[in-house]
């Protein structure tokens, strides 16, 4: 156990100072050309300020290394809670347009729809036959997402973390940008990987996963919890097409506390903190800089300010989705090409574990 939580201590310190800078992985010994990196993300509509700060972003400037890149749209994964069809269509190219406008371009990275490449879900059965049912028990998005009604728990839900892993197999990935909350999955993925080469030979480069949660964006009404599009206060949550007239009413609403001074102290203040952290990543300012260029104002004006610079930031990505939305066969288009591009990766990968585990 020890040995574990030493080898997780040490992916997070270098593996986060390397997506940030692009350049080392710890004790990696590929230099950047040899990256492959995986991402997905779930076709839930429109972005919101946490998702671009917190994984968005990255990618674009992740895009821009020499490195192979694939993005991909994981619509089999968002059929885990009920969908209504022609709802998942449309948001699978509203999150395509988001992409695009956002700053990923299809010319240095594979974007594209996970339900396009069957190979995701072939690879899923055949590691999901290698993976025993406690391991899956004990991760906690399956405990926090069933709690209270386990015996009603999909299926899917249970084995969620399995395609994930075969996602990010399929493409023999070497790196993986997540979030705090994904590491015990890509534990799970490079267990997984291990497992397979230990039982049919080595195939399968172990992956090594990016944190990218030094951008944390809290809800605007509870910062105690993350920024969600599922929270039913409307006013939580700043999309990135909001309306400047709505992006200043909520940031107008967010909760702060009863001193007025602008600091940043993330344990005693939560509220304000996060606004200076929201307006620091937006602005491309340290948070010591906000702070002291605010000197003066209080929460109420400063509030304010944090609202203009977010409406600055998302102007010019508002105007882009509403013109890529105007001509959706562009963006199938894209989808399109980007799956014939995976397909060309993935399926020489599917044809050889058929090979290894003896389906052909």
């Amino acid at each position: 156990m020890a040995l574990r939580l030493l080898r997780t201590a040490w992916r997070y310190r270098g593996l986060a100072r390397a997506f940030r800078g692009g350049a080392e992985a710890g004790a990696a010994s590929q230099d950047s050309g040899a990256w492959r990196v995986f991402s997905g993300i779930q076709p839930t509509g429109i972005p919101h300020l946490g998702n671009y700060l917190g994984a968005i972003e990255s990618w674009v400037r992740l895009q821009e290394q020499e490195c192979s890149m694939l993005l991909c749209i994981v619509d089999l994964h968002s059929l885990t809670l009920p969908q209504d069809p022609a709802v998942l269509r449309q948001s699978t190219l509203d999150m395509a347009a988001a992409l695009l406008a956002c700053g990923v371009d299809p010319g240095k990275c594979i974007l594209f729809q996970q339900s396009q490449v069957p190979e995701h879900a072939e690879l899923s059965w055949i590691l999901g036959c290698l993976i025993r049912l406690p391991r899956l028990q004990h991760l906690p998005q399956w405990k926090m997402k069933s709690a209270g009604k386990r015996q009603d728990g999909s299926v899917g839900l249970f084995t969620y973390p399995v395609l994930q892993a075969a996602d990010i197999l399929l493409y023999r990935s070497t790196h993986v940008p997540v979030g705090e909350d994904q590491v015990q999955h890509m534990e799970l993925a490079q267990d997984v990987a291990e497992t397979f080469n230990k039982k049919f030979g080595p195939f399968f480069p172990v992956p090594r996963y990016i944190l990218t949660s030094t951008k944390r964006v809290k809800s605007l009404r509870d910062p105690s919890a993350k920024m969600s599009k599922s929270d039913p206060d409307r006013l939580a949550t700043v999309k990135v097409t909001d309306s400047p007239e709505e992006i200043v009413l909520k940031f107008r609403k967010a909760v702060t506390d009863c001193t007025s001074a602008v600091t940043y102290d993330p344990a005693a203040r939560q509220g304000v903190s996060n606004l200076v952290a929201i307006h620091a990543a937006v602005a491309g300012l340290t948070v010591e800089e906000v702070v002291r260029q605010s000197a003066g104002l209080d929460t109420a004006r400063y509030k304010l300010l944090v609202a203009d610079a977010v409406i600055q930031k998302f102007a010019p990505i508002r105007a882009e989705i509403a013109r890529l939305l105007a001509d959706t066969g562009h963006l199938e288009g894209i989808l399109e090409a980007g799956a014939k591009r995976a397909k060309e990766l993935a399926g020489p990968v599917g044809q050889e574990v058929r090979r290894l585990v003896g389906l052909r």
